[in-house]
């Protein structure tokens, strides 16, 4: 999709100049520790100021100016058919899935520990609404043992999905064999996986001012592979960040500039995306906010940024809400609203998110797939030619008439309006007979009967067996452990 709407901004352009400095002074005078000791070597090579005892790095302005010149502004990160590459950058928009939780939740179970058949069933949602362009991983599978449980993840997303998968960064021997993997189901050679994105990844900085070891270790990995790199700081304002919206944003620009740094310096040119997760926490009980005003404005805040450093952005659409109710709708709906109107280029939780990212809802999922298509429909212009001005239908309806017969709607009446995947919009008589079904009912069917339709995109001949031998041969092995911090 493409965004032609007006970018709404937080700040004045002297402030997101100010904002880019004072950044900048923080990694020069200041420093990120990186706790990783190759990417400190590396960094180090490049000219970075950096001490083996604290493991701090400091970075001069000229160093990160290098990085930021070889950044691509603009790249196309290939899936498994024509119509499933995303374009990122620019005015193109991509929503992803909820990714990440530990649980996962629905009307008829509750809330439950994520298990593979969970996440199979949610990559199954991603696959079948066109409004989501990529996958995330949508819930932890926490019953495949650890060292084996990214085969098996990967697996579930090549063999049920044609969308842009995504790699957890939690160790090079994970990223190799999920890289493999995708090599197979593509049918590429290593210079042509190498040669183009195929997949991608998030970097979340441990904030304030740290690199850990597994997520400086993904920033090489896919840096070196040429695949697309999120380097997203979470920066909660009042928590992990300074308690001002500005002051959080700061910190934030400072720590994707030092992961954007790292990145380029392994390989100048690969594909490299700004993120930002900026809001605030609830100083009466220190727990996230989602959907907040500050959500809102740092939004658009970290839109300016992105576009005053030349990068795609990446944002979120987020609840703190705890259940699929009228709060995760408008914390969800202000969140998204959010990441638009400020110029995102990726949004990442953008169906399924609640409770603060800790569960998976397949309801919620729902209920934000209908809100991403309205949104869809938003940002798709308005056809104003000469023929849907309507003058012959104005002209052939009498004053106090109506315009239902008219030849003009009944070329058009099939495909004038949005039609909904879940509003009803019948009237109460007819809604109560019909078992007076609210949104979230609805959204336990509308799952259940895509379930139940559910046909996995056809893999070329052997590649599925390819994909299977590889998994046993490496599970056999013993797989791979994940980095430790």
């Amino acid at each position: 999709m493409t965004n032609p709407l007006i970018r709404q901004p937080a700040l004045f352009q002297d402030r997101v100049e100010a904002i880019h400095d004072t950044a900048l002074r923080v990694l020069e005078e200041l420093g990120v520790r990186v706790l990783n000791t190759e990417a400190r070597k590396v960094l180090a090579d490049a000219g970075a100021d950096v001490s083996e005892d604290t493991m701090m790095v400091r970075f001069d302005r000229e160093l990160v100016s290098r990085a930021l010149h070889t950044a691509p502004q603009m790249f196309e990160v290939h899936g498994g058919s024509d119509g499933c590459s995303i374009k990122v950058g620019g005015n193109n928009l991509v929503f992803g899935p909820v990714g990440g939780p530990a649980f996962v939740s629905d009307l008829d179970r509750g809330k439950r520990t994520g298990t593979l058949e969970e996440l199979r069933i949610l990559i199954k949602l991603a696959q079948s609404f066109d409004v989501i362009h990529l996958l995330s991983q949508s819930v932890e599978p926490q019953d495949v043992d650890l060292n084996v449980r990214h085969l098996q993840t990967t697996l579930s997303q090549l063999t049920l999905s044609d969308k842009v998968p995504f790699v957890y960064s939690r160790g090079s021997g994970q990223v190799h064999d999920c890289f493999e993997m995708i090599r197979i189901a593509r049918d590429l050679s290593h210079e042509e996986f190498r040669a183009r994105a195929w997949c991608h990844t998030v970097i979340n900085t441990n904030s304030p001012r740290q690199l850990d070891v597994p997520m400086c270790q993904g920033i090489m990995d896919f840096a070196r592979a040429g695949q697309m790199v999120i380097v997203t700081p979470f920066t909660l304002s009042g928590a992990m960040a300074p308690v001002t919206i500005p002051g959080a944003l700061t910190l934030q620009h400072a720590e994707a500039l030092a992961g954007i740094t790292l990145d380029q310096v392994v390989r100048p040119g690969a594909p490299v995306v700004y993120g930002s997760f900026t809001s605030n926490v609830d100083m009466r009980s220190g727990s996230p906010a989602f959907g907040t005003p500050e959500f809102v404005k740092g939004a658009f805040g970290a839109g300016e940024l992105a576009r005053h450093i030349g990068l795609p952005w990446r944002g979120s659409a987020a609840t703190a809400s705890n259940a699929p109710d009228e709060q995760a709708v408008y914390e969800t709906l202000m969140s998204a609203w959010g990441g638009v109107l400020g110029g995102i280029n990726i949004m990442k939780h953008a169906a399924g998110w609640l409770e603060g990212g800790l569960t998976a809802s397949k309801e919620k999922f729902i209920l934000d797939v209908e809100m991403l298509q309205i949104l869809a429909e938003v940002l798709h212009p308005l056809d104003a030619s000469d023929a849907e001005l309507g003058f012959d239908a104005i002209a052939a309806t009498e004053p106090g008439g109506h315009f239902f017969a008219a030849q003009h709607t009944m070329e058009r009446y099939r495909s004038a309006f949005y039609s909904p995947l879940l509003s009803d919009w019948r009237n109460f008589g007819e809604w109560s007979n019909d078992g007076a079904k609210t949104a979230v009912k609805r959204a336990n069917e509308i799952w259940k009967s895509t379930l139940a339709v559910f046909e996995a995109p056809a893999l070329c001949p052997g590649t599925e067996e390819a994909l299977f031998e590889f998994v046993e041969r490496r599970s056999t092995e013993g797989g791979s452990l994940p980095l430790d911090e």
